[in-house]
Order: structure tokens, then C-alpha cells, then sequence
């Protein structure tokens, strides 16, 4: 499913139009981007939980060259499944 997808199945389960439906999910993806660009971590009860962690910096290889090369620390997005969409994923 894309983002398309996604707006026009948001729009025929709640009863709204295809472009309030896309501003609402605009309004969701910006909550949590700016939540996880402020370095908290959002919750939400039996989907999931989003948060950031900190990859250390370490060195790599080049599969082509075989060449050793270092890659910086960096932030990194973490998803946890809840346990009521593990359950629903996995019955």
C-alpha cells in the first residue's frame, strides 16, 4: 500500500473526503517526525512505539573495492510493534 492508497482507504473507513483524509495523515506523519526530531518517543497504545537511538560510529568495506572506509555515528528510527498488532499480524 502507498501513501495514495492509504489516504482513499482512511477517507472510505471514516466517511471523509480523500483530501481531509490527506491532511489529517499529514498532520499525523508531522506529529511524529517533530516528536522524534525532538528526541522523545511516541506511544501509541496497541500499535507501537517510535523512537530514536543512537548508532556508534564504525567502519565498513567497500564490497567493490574491498576498500576500509568509516561510517559516522548517526541517529536512527526504531519501531516496536504493540502487542495487539504483533497478535493481529501474527493469528
Amino acid at each position: 500500500m502507498n501513501k495514495a492508497q492509504l489516504i482513499s482507504k482512511i477517507a472510505e473507513d471514516s466517511g471523509i473526503t480523500n483530501a481531509q483524509a490527506g491532511k489529517a495523515l499529514g498532520a499525523v506523519i508531522n506529529g511524529v517526525t517533530s516528536t522524534l526530531e525532538s528526541g522523545d518517543k511516541l506511544t501509541l497504545v496497541g500499535f507501537g512505539t517510535f523512537s530514536t537511538s543512537e548508532r556508534a560510529a564504525r567502519k565498513g568495506r567497500n564490497p567493490r573495492t574491498g576498500e576500509t572506509l568509516n561510517i559516522a555515528a548517526r541517529k536512527v528510527v526504531r519501531f516496536k510493534a504493540g502487542k495487539d498488532l504483533a497478535g493481529r499480524v501474527n493469528s
